[in-house]
């Protein structure tokens, strides 16, 4: 295939030529192939980004001061201008990242331009409020863009998780710095010619791809007011410690290892392509999947025999095949550490029911089978740890109190599920769990309600008008008159 190659960065509004040489190159996760390349930033394409991202932000009469409605205009803009590109953008990121076609469809096609008019929306609605205040005078609470911002985003749903981010921020005021991960690239460069078509003013958007070294030195550089993360527990801790020492404002999406919980009275076979979409979803590739599935005792073969025949029964194969429900891992290194948590699994002696090993009718591209382990005991590894692949461990439990303990006993708190005949007992079982986020017979991250994490899982919210606050700084004016209307 014709290799998709960029030779500058976007910066400051325009395409300009990269500090150095270095490239990242992408491979396909399906062949193997090389599919793309685009200049790696370095140090010194920071500080650039940073500049024209300052530079548009501390502007007076630049994107921070524009009324809301005027930010509107170009948001809608951008908005048409990532549908125009969404089949594209699609293929770009399952070419990428091993996503189903289907699936990046859904996600990275469609999603962007929701969260671009929903926010726009919100903060044309209004950001300011008078308040009488207690000692008889009145208060005004406004809400103002927080600054520069550092957006840091993963490869497993890329332009989906950038859009979290970006959305609120440009709705709010704020300028952008994004660096996308080197594993999804061409997808970003996309969508930066979507914002350059749309006329974002110089600097409000800069798109610099690099690896985690250049990624630390972009949070901690000066010129950057609040970080928005999303990645892997052990980056985020690091990042959580530089933001501490600089009292700067981040946000932490990160690892989990969610429960989804079958109740005694649950019929999977009614709900399959649901609990699908909670436990196997992108190959295992997502945060907030429930890969840890519990079931009753009294229940336990059964609802191991239905999990093991959805996980056989999925079709493994190229993602750009529409009807592929699991493609490949986004990388050799990825495939490495599932596969090891698979063995750590056998050696540990819980019970392999289906799955375990590569697609036999695959000889090139990093792809392991969805793999069903039973019998886990509730603090082996792969019950505790993240995995992000295809693999499910069914642990065992007594009654409900036992089935909360366990579902709580984990570093992490991001996702989860319930399943039941009973949506009212569903409700009040998904109240006893600590976690940022859990369904009922599904589980779909909705752009109204607040999506994030407590523990290992991170801190603040992305998505409803909390996502929206997390770029705001918030100011109170106190006036010297009291309230007489």
């Amino acid at each position: 295939m014709t290799t998709i190659d960029y030779d500058r960065l976007y910066v400051g509004g325009t395409w300009n030529a990269p500090a150095t040489d270095q490239r990242i190159q992408v491979h396909s996760p399906t062949d193997e192939q090389l599919i793309g390349s685009v200049p790696e930033a370095s140090e010194a394409d920071i500080d650039a980004a940073v500049s024209a991202a300052r530079d548009a932000f501390d502007d007076p009469e630049g994107w921070a001061h524009w009324s809301p409605s005027r930010r509107t205009e170009v948001l809608e803009r951008f908005a048409v201008a990532l549908e125009e590109r969404g089949g594209e953008t699609a293929r770009r990121v399952t070419i990428q990242n091993g996503m189903p076609i289907w699936l990046a469809q859904q996600f990275e096609a469609g999603f962007p331009a929701v969260l671009l008019r929903y926010y726009a929306g919100l903060v044309e609605a209004g950001q300011e409020e008078r308040r009488q205040g207690m000692l008889g005078k009145q208060a005004v609470v406004t809400r103002e863009p927080i600054g520069v911002v550092a957006a840091i985003v993963p490869w497993n749903v890329p332009q989906a998780i950038t859009f979290l981010k970006l959305a609120p921020a440009l709705a709010a005021g704020c300028t952008v710095v994004l660096k996308p991960a080197p594993e999804t690239v061409l997808d970003a460069f996309l969508m930066a010619e979507a914002a350059a078509e749309a006329g974002l003013p110089a600097g409000v958007l800069n798109v610099v791809p690099a690896g985690r070294e250049v990624g630390a030195y972009l949070v901690e550089h000066p010129g950057i007011d609040k970080v928005s993360f999303t990645g892997s527990t052990a980056a985020g801790r690091a990042i959580a410690q530089t933001c501490g020492r600089l009292l700067r404002p981040v946000t932490l999406e990160l690892g989990g290892k969610s429960a989804a919980i079958v109740l005694d009275d649950a019929n999977l076979g009614d709900t399959i392509e649901s609990f699908f979409g909670a436990t196997l979803l992108n190959n295992g590739q997502i945060c907030w999947l429930g890969t840890r599935v519990l079931a009753p005792r009294a229940r336990y073969d059964e609802v191991v025999d239905t999990v093991a025949g959805l996980a056989g029964s999925l079709v493994v194969g190229d993602p750009l095949v529409e009807t592929t429900q699991v493609g490949p891992l986004v990388s050799e290194r990825q495939r490495h550490r599932v596969e090891g948590y698979i063995e750590k699994g056998l050696s540990d002696g819980a019970r392999l029911v289906v799955g375990g090993g590569r697609p036999a009718d695959r000889d090139a591209g990093w792809f392991v089978q969805p793999t069903v382990f039973a019998d886990v005991d509730r603090k082996a590894t792969i019950a505790q740890e993240e995995i992000f692949g295809p693999v499910l461990a069914v642990i065992p439990y007594d009654d409900e109190d036992d089935a909360v303990a366990i579902a709580n006993d984990t570093d992490y708190g991001l996702g989860g599920s319930v399943w039941t005949a009973d949506p009212d007992r569903g409700e009040q079982f998904a109240r006893r769990i600590r976690t940022g986020t859990i369904g009922v017979n599904h589980y779909s991250n909705d752009p109204f309600s607040p999506f994030g994490g407590v523990r290992a899982s991170g801190m603040g919210r992305e998505l409803g008008p909390e996502g929206l606050v997390a770029f705001q700084s918030v100011k109170t004016i106190y006036l010297d008159q009291a309230n007489d209307s």
